[in-house]
C-alpha cells in the first residue's frame, strides 16, 4: 500500500493501482453527488473528463514532475473507461449501477416534492427547465422526467400538444432536407453530383437569379425541387 503515500518515484504498477484507485473513487464521488452535477454528461463520461484533465494538467504545470506517470495513469484510465462502456452494453446490472434511473418530477400537472428532493433539484430549477421547454404552466404537464444527462423530458397533455398535420389528417410532402452546395465561395461537387446537378447550372442560376459568382457566396443550399437559396457575404 506504499503506493498510497508520497514517494520519491513509483513503478509502472504502482502508477496503475494509483489510477484504478483514483477512478474508482471518482466515481462513488459523482455518484453520491447526483445528476444535476454531472448535468449533460453521463457518469463515466464524467468521471474520465476530470480525472484525466488533472492528471494531464500537473506535469504540464510542474517542471518537477516527469510525464512518465501521467501517461500511465492516463492509459489506464483510458482502458477503463472502455471497460466501463463494454459493461454498460453486456450487463443491464452494471448499466444501472453507474446510470441513474430517469426521474418523475411533475405528473398530471403536480409537481412531485419527493421526486425534486431525488433529483436535488430546487423549485426555481424545475420552473427554469420548464420555461425552456417553452411551457408556461405546470398544469399542462402530462409528464416531466429529469433524465440521467441532467436534462428533463417534458410531455404535454393533449390538449396542449400543437396541432400537427397528423392530427388534422392532412396529406403533407415527403421530407426534403436542402443540401449545402456552395460553402464559404467553395463549391460542394459532390453534393451537386447527388442532385443530378453540374457546376455550370449552378454557375448559370447563381448569375440569372442573384447577378453574383461563387465566390461571392458565403452558404447556398439547393433542395430536389431546385429551390436556390443562397447567403452572400456582407
Amino acid at each position: 500500500m506504499d503506493f498510497l503515500f508520497s514517494q520519491e518515484t513509483l513503478t509502472a504498477v504502482e502508477w496503475t493501482l494509483r489510477s484504478v484507485l483514483a477512478f474508482l473513487f471518482m466515481v462513488i464521488v459523482a455518484k453520491l453527488l447526483g445528476q444535476r452535477t454531472i448535468s449533460q454528461l453521463r457518469l463515466l463520461d464524467f468521471v474520465i473528463a476530470l480525472v484525466i484533465g488533472n492528471i494531464i494538467a500537473h506535469p504540464l504545470s510542474d517542471p518537477h514532475l516527469g510525464m512518465k506517470g501521467s501517461v500511465i495513469s492516463t492509459s489506464v484510465l483510458v482502458l477503463l473507461y472502455l471497460a466501463g462502456v463494454y459493461m454498460m452494453l453486456k450487463w443491464p446490472w452494471f448499466r444501472r449501477l453507474t446510470n441513474h434511473k430517469s426521474i418523475t418530477v411533475v405528473e398530471n400537472g403536480k409537481i412531485l416534492h419527493q421526486g425534486l428532493k431525488k433529483a436535488r433539484i430546487s423549485i426555481d430549477v424545475l420552473l427554469e427547465e420548464l420555461r425552456e421547454e417553452k411551457v408556461d404552466d405546470v398544469k399542462k404537464v402530462a409528464l416531466a422526467m429529469w433524465e440521467a444527462d441532467g436534462k428533463m423530458s417534458v410531455f404535454l397533455h393533449p390538449a396542449y400538444e400543437p396541432l400537427t398535420p397528423a392530427l388534422m389528417q392532412m396529406q403533407t410532402e415527403a421530407f426534403d432536407f436542402p443540401r449545402t452546395v456552395i460553402k464559404e465561395g467553395r463549391l460542394a461537387t459532390e453534393v451537386l453530383t447527388i442532385l443530378n446537378k453540374d457546376e455550370a447550372w449552378l454557375r448559370t442560376r447563381l448569375q440569372a437569379q442573384f447577378r453574383t459568382d461563387v465566390k461571392q457566396v458565403l452558404l447556398a443550399t439547393l433542395d430536389r425541387k431546385d429551390n436556390l437559396q443562397v447567403f452572400l457575404y456582407q
